[in-house]
């Protein structure tokens, strides 16, 4: 059994996502279901109490891929806020909600293209907009 690292999410961050959960009503189902159960098993704290390492909702994070060393980064982001070609990530993708509440140093099994999957390692929160003192965006 592979074990999860802990998670962290702000309040503001768990009230917009189930609201945007209750306003998809045709959601699909796998990924609503991904998307809860990260947020049932993350500790919740305000805005202010975060640290300032944790991925929140709208941070750009420099990945690293074990396997290569190759480095990428993304920013995640509502379904609304996806821009192709500006390395955005939905929360509603698999990738996306797993993402959500995981520290600088976690690593995340990320699926390719092709079904493999590979190792990345979360090498830093480049941006939070909470370490920025944005607590309502």
């Amino acid at each position: 059994m592979i074990t999860q690292p802990n998670i962290m999410i702000t309040q503001l961050d768990l009230d917009r996502l189930e609201t945007l959960m209750a306003s998809l009503p045709h959601m699909d189902a796998s990924a609503k279901y991904a998307l809860e159960t990260e947020l049932l098993r993350a500790d919740v704290v305000d805005s202010h109490d975060i640290p300032s390492t944790v991925v929140t909702m709208n941070s750009c994070v420099r990945f690293k891929v074990n396997e290569t060393n190759d480095v990428f980064s993304l920013r995640l982001v509502y379904p609304k806020d996806v821009k192709e070609g500006e390395h955005t990530l939905s929360i509603l993708a698999p990738v996306g909600s797993a993402l959500l509440g995981l520290n600088e140093g976690d690593h995340i099994q990320w699926p390719k293209p092709n079904g493999d999957i590979m190792s990345v390692c979360i090498e830093e929160v480049i941006y939070q907009p909470e370490r920025e003192g944005i607590y309502h965006r």
